[in-house]
């Protein structure tokens, strides 16, 4: 598969170039090879991108909404058509393997374009009445929205901004990570042929530089971001200095609470998709595992016998569940947590080491005996390594599950359902889990609280975070004046 785009940007319904930018290197994860190259949006691209957003804005949103919501749900069909395509070059874009981008990448990226293209048509405001006179409400939309995207899921970041903004009828800029920048190519191309006026969404490449150009733009009235605590705190403090609208995606240590009740063949599940799906690398993953007593051994042993049925190789073998780090870089640095694991003296289970084959692959990586001050117990790792935390009471594992700068998820498994309503209340994050893990439907908000982030995306609640309300007081009768 030729995976070289026709050319680095996609602009005003077309694909623009300018060779003068810095270039990106893409790189196969499972092979370290280059497989594509790109150049960073100059300054042209990015004005060219933000005046053609403007421009378009203003036309998308004078569409009825239920207009909008048809281009949004044919560009869904189409996602859907193309679901096997799209998967090898998020497999190539990535290094996660065609077993798991066949099912969780596109086809969540159709499911976002679905759900809003069918709730845009309800996006209303409301009447209050005052006596005779009255109040109505507008929803408008806030103009142009610039998404800034993470290299774990390309495709599924890019619809997740972009059909929201769409459907409350925003025009979208949207920069991917550097890393993987091929996948939100394809989502402008099938929103651009689904109907989508040229301008309404665009895609520029580049490095943080080009990202900084974008949020502090006069002409950009919205800033979504998905990526680590670090940048986040420099696009919210750069958009607030124009008073922009912000949603923030960011980073997580999230718990994983596992009582002695709970079913183990489920709690043993839960824990492998919040550890290594995606090769560890999802923003909510529940890598604090914390396990009563009395559950800890048979936990352990099961989890590293399921550990067996691992396979890794070529990722676009649909047999592979295993795919490699997403860069060296990443592997690097997730080969010194492990080793400050090792160091700070937590048990190896199981892993720790490089795979001896091309590529950036690393054997998932379980420690128990795990400290709260650890090392490996404070820090996201974003890479396949698991810590296994002993606790005894409800009460203790709650105050040790929340000691965290962060709040993105939190999850419990137990057959005891009113302490599992308990544990869900007391957690300080914004996504929650009942016996499973790692589920992010459209139907349902995602999001974190304390430095993972502020705002939702998807669900209902993400109109609110896309449009602004406009109260108009009506008057029926005479005004009244002092003189």
């Amino acid at each position: 598969m030729n995976v070289q785009p026709t050319a680095s940007h996609f602009v005003d319904g077309r694909y623009v170039e300018d060779t003068a930018g810095e270039i990106i290197t893409v790189i196969y994860p499972a092979t370290g090879e280059v497989i594509a190259t790109l150049h960073s949006a100059t300054p042209a691209i990015v004005d060219q991108a933000l005046t053609a957003a403007k421009r378009a804005q203003r036309e998308w949103a004078a569409w009825t909404a239920t207009a909008r919501g048809r281009v949004l749900r044919r560009a869904a069909d189409i996602m859907r058509a193309r679901n096997h395509d799209l998967s090898v070059l998020e497999t190539y874009d990535t290094g996660k393997p065609y077993q798991e981008t066949s099912v969780a990448d596109a086809t969540s990226g159709a499911d976002a374009l679905e759900y809003f293209g069918g709730l845009a048509a309800t996006i209303t405001g409301e009447h209050i009445q005052l006596g005779d006179d009255f109040v109505y409400t507008r929803r408008e939309p806030l103009g142009v929205c610039v998404g800034i995207g993470a290299w774990n899921y390309p495709t599924q970041i890019a619809c997740w901004k972009a059909s929201p903004a769409l459907a409350c009828g925003n025009a979208m800029v949207f920069k991917p990570s550097e890393t993987t920048p091929l996948c939100a190519l394809k989502v402008a191309e099938i929103l651009h042929e689904a109907g989508a006026p040229a301008g309404v969404y665009n895609v520029i490449q580049g490095y943080g530089a080009v990202g900084a150009a974008l949020v502090t733009d006069p002409r950009v009235d919205k800033v979504s971001l998905t990526g680590s605590v670090p940048t986040g705190r420099k696009v919210y403090a750069a958009a607030a200095e124009g008073i922009r609208h912000v949603t923030m995606e960011l980073g997580g240590k999230s718990p994983l609470v596992i009582f002695d009740d709970a079913d183990l063949e489920n709690a043993v599940s839960g824990a492998i998709l919040g550890n290594f799906y995606s090769s560890g690398q999802v923003c909510s993953n529940g890598t604090r595992v914390f396990v009563q007593s009395g559950i800890k051994p048979a936990f352990l042993k099961r989890l590293t016998e399921r550990l067996a049925g691992v396979k890794m190789g070529d990722p676009q073998d649909p047999d592979v569940n295993f795919g490699p780090m997403v860069s060296a870089h990443q592997r690097d640095l997730v080969e010194g947590f492990i080793a400050q694991g090792i160091a700070e003296g937590a048990t190896l289970v199981t892993g720790g080491k490089r795979v001896d084959r091309a590529g950036f692959f690393l054997e998932p990586t379980v420690f128990a005996d795990v400290t709260d001050d650890m090392t490996i117990a404070r820090e996201e790792i974003f890479g396949p390594v698991m810590s296994v935390l002993d606790f005894q009471t409800e009460q203790e594992v709650l105050a040790r599950a929340n000691d965290t700068i962060y709040g993105l998820a939190a999850g419990v498994f137990t057959a005891d359902l009113t302490r599992a309503h308990r544990m869900v209340a007391g957690f300080e994050a914004g996504t929650c889990y009942i016996n499973t893990y790692n589920l992010a439907p459209v139907e349902a908000p995602f999001g974190g609280s304390k430095l993972s982030g502020v705002g939702r995306e998807n669900s209902k609640a993400a109109i609110e975070h896309y449009s602004q309300i406009k109260g108009v007081y009506v008057a029926m009768g005479d005004v009244e004046a002092p003189f």
